[in-house]
């Protein structure tokens, strides 16, 4: 029997005889998309928000925690119904009406999978440089063909092997980034640490609301992929605990840790804004150089591995008529293209980029809500057959979670604020109510919480007399 083996299952429901496995498992997978060093760097970003490092470490608990137990909770509609995250959402938005949230997620993965394995062939660069005596594009092309080849050869071989490659990149990322505290660990200075004030309310809400969308809450649309080879039988207690637990263990002391490094140096803090990984190189000895560029290559190509398996699933699930592992390649062609534009050609592209991601980030949020909301007042497991007949229980077109979809994303829009490029400006349109887009709510991206509120509390104020009916056929 092979040691990798290509995934042949899509879109389909999983048969009982291929689950196995323990809610224990999932805390691979979910470990290692989330033990990346750019963690280190949001740290830097929390205290942007013009906090304490006590108030920081607050929201960073609390954010992560509540951003992955809403992943765990999502997990549960894969091990009741063995299917991937995006049919299981043809529940809530109709077979045919699912396009809307399904195109968008495909977005979202293919970009942010870019946007990972860009800053992992970035990184290397950066780190070759310091050494110097090599060619920079020659670094380039190493951290490139490193970051791709693992994104693909997970990605694209499936579930099997990703389960067992996640174990290894989390044991050896982690063991890795250990060293890298101890070798840095001199550099924080606690005295100045703690001096620093509390901030705002609004402050510390918009570090909250940052940990909640930058780090866990994107991961809500893959988050049954990876629960759906479980047995029904397995504790649903045990799968919210361990996907959550997975998920948050690592980010929560790296992001805690990268404000107390960011909090001691001003110099630093500031040089993170510009290069999130490579100025984290600045504090290490030149020996550990190497060993730092592989484990940031290897952090961001463990979450870059799950996009791409994921959006590999969404192509197939919105229509489109190939196998599993071909939309997959497909995936990584465009992955491959974007890579290579960001990092050789486009001068002024990333952050317009990462603009444009955040931006659709909004109507994913409203999207979330709807599917948590969906999984949380359902008491039996979705009707299999039915998830694949528009003319089933859920219908063709649910025009009330669509329209759901709309509000949340047009009042979302209006209460946020993106300054990655200019052509995103006119976001921010309702702020005027609450001091305007220099108010102190200005950057606290409230929209975000109002779209998962409208989300949430709008399906289960809609949808939950059609569900009650649905489940009594």
């Amino acid at each position: 029997m092979p040691i990798f083996e290509l995934e042949l299952n899509g879109p389909n429901l999983i048969q009982e005889s291929e689950r196995g496995g323990t809610a224990r498992s999932l805390f691979w997978p979910w470990c290692g998309a989330n033990v990346s060093l750019l963690a280190l760097s949001y740290g830097a970003f929390f205290l942007g928000f013009g906090i304490s490092f006590r108030q920081a470490t607050f929201a960073t608990i609390i954010g992560t925690v509540l951003s992955f137990l809403v992943v765990g909770v999502s997990s549960l509609a894969g091990k009741k119904s063995n299917a991937p995250t995006m049919i299981l959402s043809r529940a809530a938005f109709g077979v045919k009406g699912n396009l809307v949230p399904g195109a968008l997620s495909y977005l979202i993965f293919v970009g942010w999978e870019t946007v990972l394995v860009s800053l992992a062939t970035l990184a290397t660069g950066t780190v070759f440089a310091r050494l110097g005596h090599v060619n920079h594009d020659l670094s380039l092309i190493i951290g490139f063909v490193l970051a791709v080849s693992l994104t693909v050869f997970g990605g694209v071989l499936g579930f099997s092997t990703i389960m067992k490659i996640q174990k290894w990149l989390t044991l050896i990322t982690i063991g890795m980034t250990i060293l890298y505290i101890a070798l840095t660990i001199d550099s924080v200075d606690w005295s100045v640490v703690s001096s620093i004030k509390d901030g705002t309310t609004q402050g510390f809400i918009g570090a909250l609301i940052f940990g909640v969308t930058g780090i866990g809450l994107g991961w809500v649309n893959s988050a049954a992929d990876y629960s759906r080879y479980l047995p029904r039988t397995v504790s649903s207690k045990a799968v919210v605990v361990w996907t959550t637990l997975g998920a948050s263990l690592v980010p929560i002391v790296l992001v805690i840790y990268g404000s107390a490094l960011a909090g001691s140096s001003k110099e630093l803090s500031d040089a993170i804004a510009m290069d999130p990984i490579g100025a984290l190189t600045t504090l290490l000895p030149t020996w550990y150089l190497i060993p730092f560029a592989l484990v940031a290559v290897l952090g961001l190509a463990g979450g870059a591995i799950l996009d791409l398996y994921s959006s590999g699933l969404t192509l197939v699930s919105i229509g489109f008529p190939v196998k599993r592992h071909v939309a997959a390649s497909i995936d990584a062609c465009i992955m491959l293209a974007g890579t290579i534009y960001i990092v050789w050609f486009a001068d002024n592209f990333f952050f317009p980029f990462q603009g444009f991601l955040i931006t659709l980030g909004v109507p994913v949020a409203v999207w979330s809500a709807i599917f948590v909301a969906d999984v949380v007042v359902r008491k039996k497991p979705y009707s299999e057959s039915d998830l694949f007949d528009d003319r089933g229980i859920y219908g063709s077109v649910n025009r009330k979670s669509i329209a759901l979809m709309m509000i949340g994303t047009i009042i979302g829009w209006g209460f946020v604020t993106n300054t990655f490029a200019s052509w995103l400006s006119w976001q921010g349109y309702f702020l005027g109510m609450i001091g305007g887009k220099s108010g102190a709510w200005a950057y606290s991206n409230i929209g975000v919480i109002f779209a998962l509120l409208i989300g949430f509390f709008g399906h289960v104020l809609l949808a939950r007399k059609a569900i009650k009916a649905q489940e009594s056929v």
